[in-house]
């Protein structure tokens, strides 16, 4: 392969975004390291011509040559027609007709706005070219989210994003007297020439990185998350009323109560429960589930509909939320707020003795709920501590949901579901706004009881509309990958647990955690299982939902928070006649492109959701750095161990560095780094005593040290340790050795 033409060396370097690695221009161009010494001198030779460029007049230019096509060239994918083949451009060839087909596209398959480096070929005259990937080329960010540091004069911007370890941007000087070292800024990014990398201009100061309003918002710019409403959609939302009883159902004398977390910001269903006294249905529940009725503030194609869409979901950061809807709504019309006149949507249900769904009836009402409980609130009350509150609803209201409940959860440990029930962690704050802990989330049967209510709902709602064969966007759950299923039983294998290799059910799992309910592991094979699951979407293409074992199931149950939930409201409008707001005439190809939309944003939230938790949690460690903590293992790396704490739930990063000076072998079948020395052997779920040396808010990073080390029970299958034992028994708990 021959060397690449200055003017090609040159664009892949400016499509680049700076001057990559040596190495990697060799792989971008098919090049061995026999090309190495003269590569590097026609870099040295672009640069030059970079940085002092020939002068001439326009008489001294020469005429210029027809332009040849480059044999390698970036191009960008535009569209995917209708065979799957690419369409792409090149600026090198700005009038050519290029084709990218499928089969020589690569893995992973490119999208459009995606951009690769290629081979092109004539592909019959009148400017067709044909062309096959070599790589995939990162997209080129424009602008940056990060944190100022620097002394003086020099300021460079590092970015947030952790797949920008290492990355810095210098800031430009014009930007110096707005910014300061400690701040998070939005920049712009822009290389004043080919070979340099980009420099950052100032847009935004957001604020010290210490303050954790300052890290909800940087992450959510970076995430491009619309912050502010439109004119029009506030000024719908201030005219908002709550309608009469006309053409509504007056359930405003049923005792329907919320039941939600002491932080919780909005309140979009409540919840009534009796004994059936239908002698045709002996041991079974009537049930009420009132969903706030958001279809009728939020019509098809308004400004709100535009907003909401856009949005997607809410996102709930630890210390503020974005909102689907505005306040005016989300806060007040559609939040069921007690003693207040609400319009809902509400599902009268039907289970028998064996909580089976029975029977079902949609309609539009207008309620009033009876109180604002919390979950905490109403367990202890059930355990025999009511508060002033809690007592008067103890026996005509929250016993009876309890009853139902019970008949409901036993209904679904017959069915079989998955039911890993992880900690959750939520921050502190204190009066200032500040990080002040991380405690533990409590699971109690109060959760649990909500959460089967909902299902409950979803279910009847997914059934409606399939019996009306209405499109709709289902919440699908497709089965776990084989591979990732491997990966569980191979490190079951490890801890001596027999488990089969072939497909599974739902119940399989359930079943599994069962029998490690009292077991040390049981919390790290939890995390696994979640690792083996699939991704649950938003389709109008139902496969059934595998982690809930349920055949049809749609969320209805907070319209507030979560765009998919409105369609389905729209939706059964529509079938059942229940007056205006109802969906429109929507294609199955609109509703998957639709699906496709509100699963990708409810990603980017979760991922914002995390990523705010990390960086505070680290920001809270951040004067801890010095001080051991316990944890376990919950990843082994070649290049290292990743550990979560106890106190925090934080995990950190145990490089080889920090284990000792022995040479570490990767297991990656068992999950497992082994001394090639002393037979030492970490893996996932062994006991921890780490140094916190480093935690970095800005990434939500920390950085950790070995200090002792036991291993897990079970894992019969390592071999015991070589040579020396460091002074202690193999899996005894000691310090590590120091190094010299």
């Amino acid at each position: 392969m021959a060397l690449p033409s200055k003017a090609e060396l040159a664009r892949y370097i400016a499509e680049r975004g700076g001057r990559p690695r040596l190495e990697e221009l060799l792989r971008a161009f098919g090049l061995g390291s026999a090309h190495r010494r003269p590569l590097r001198a026609l870099l040295r030779e672009l640069e030059a011509e970079a940085a002092a460029p020939p002068r001439r007049s326009r008489r001294e230019r020469p005429a210029a040559a027809p332009r040849r096509a480059p044999s390698v060239t970036v191009v960008e994918v535009v569209a995917v027609d209708a065979e799957g083949d690419l369409r792409c451009r090149a600026e090198a060839l700005p009038q050519a007709r290029i084709v990218l087909p499928a089969a020589r596209a690569g893995r992973p398959a490119p999208a459009e706005g995606d951009r690769l480096l290629a081979r092109l070929r004539p592909a019959g005259g009148g400017g067709r070219y044909e062309a096959e990937a070599i790589r995939l080329l990162p997209r080129i960010p424009r602008a940056v989210v990060g944190v100022l540091e620097g002394v003086g004069d020099t300021l460079h911007v590092r970015p947030l994003d952790r797949n920008a370890r290492g990355t810095e941007y210098r800031l430009a000087p014009s930007a110096l007297g707005t910014a300061r070292p400690g701040e998070l800024v939005r920049a712009a990014l822009a290389a004043d020439r080919p070979l340099s990398r980009p420099v950052a201009t100032a847009l935004e100061r957001i604020g010290p990185l210490g303050e954790p309003a300052a890290i909800s918002t940087a992450l959510a710019v970076q995430a491009g998350l619309p912050i502010e409403f439109a004119p029009k959609a506030l000024a719908l939302a201030a005219k908002a009323r709550v309608p009469t009883r006309r053409f509504r159902v007056d359930l405003r004398d049923l005792p329907l109560v919320t039941i939600d977390g002491e932080d919780a910001r909005d309140f979009d269903d409540a919840v009534w429960a009796a004994a059936d006294d239908d002698p045709a249905n002996p041991g079974g529940h009537r049930i009420t589930v009132a969903i706030a009725d958001v279809a009728y503030y939020v019509r098809p194609g308004d400004a709100l509909d535009r907003a909401a869409r856009e949005r997607g979901n809410s996102v709930y950061f630890p210390d503020r939320a974005i909102p689907m809807l505005p306040e005016a709504l989300s806060n007040d019309l559609c939040s069921l707020r007690p003693n207040e006149d609400r319009a809902c949507l509400a599902a009268h249900l039907r289970i028998d003795a064996h909580g089976r769904l029975v029977a079902w009836r949609f309609e539009r009402a207008l309620m009033r709920s009876r109180a604002r409980l919390t979950y905490r609130q109403v367990q202890a009350a059930v355990d025999g501590a009511p508060d002033a509150t809690t007592e008067p609803l103890l026996e005509p209201v929250l016993r009876p949901l309890y009853a139902a409940y019970a008949v409901l959860a036993e209904a679904r440990r017959l069915r079989g579901t998955i039911d890993l029930d992880l900690p959750e962690r939520r921050i502190l704050f204190d009066r200032d706004g500040r990080v002040a802990g991380v405690e533990r989330r409590e699971r109690l049967a109060a959760h649990r009881l909500i959460e089967e209510f909902m299902i409950l709902a979803n279910v009847a709602a997914a059934t409606v509309l399939e019996q009306a064969v209405q499109p709709c966007l289902y919440r699908v759950h497709d089965k776990p990958d084989p591979l990732k299923l491997e990966i569980l039983a191979d490190y079951l294998e490890r801890i001596g647990v027999p488990w089969s290799r072939g497909p599974k059910s739902a119940g399989d799992f359930d079943r599994l955690l069962a029998r490690l309910a009292d077991h040390a592991l049981r919390e790290q094979v939890a995390q696994l299982i979640l690792r083996c699951q699939a991704q649950a979407v938003y389709s109008p293409r139902n496969i059934g939902h595998f982690g809930l074992h349920l055949r049809r199931y749609a969320h209805f149950t907070s319209p507030i928070r979560r765009y998919a939930d409105l369609i389905v409201h729209r939706a059964l409008v529509r079938v059942l006649g229940l007056g205006a707001g109802g969906l429109p005439e929507t294609s199955i190809e609109e509703l998957e492109e639709l699906g496709r939309h509100l699963s990708l944003c409810e990603r980017r939230a979760m991922e914002c959701e995390r990523g705010a938790l990390e960086r505070m949690i680290a920001l809270y460690l951040a004067d801890s750095v010095g001080v051991r903590f316990t944890g376990r293992i919950t990843g082994v790396q070649f290049f290292g161990l990743f550990v979560a704490l106890d106190e925090t739930g934080a995990e950190g990063l145990m490089p080889l560095a920090e284990l000792d000076d022995d040479v570490y072998e990767h297991d990656p079948r068992h999950h497992l780094l082994i001394g090639r020395r002393t037979g030492e052997a970490f893996g996932m779920g062994d006991r921890v005593v780490v140094t916190l040396l480093e935690a970095d808010p800005a990434t939500g990073s920390l950085l950790l040290r070995l200090e002792e080390h036991q291993r897990a029970p079970g894992a019969p299958l390592l071999p015991p340790p070589r040579g020396r034992t460091r002074g202690r028994m193999a899996g005894s708990v000691g310090r590590r050795r120091v190094r010299a």
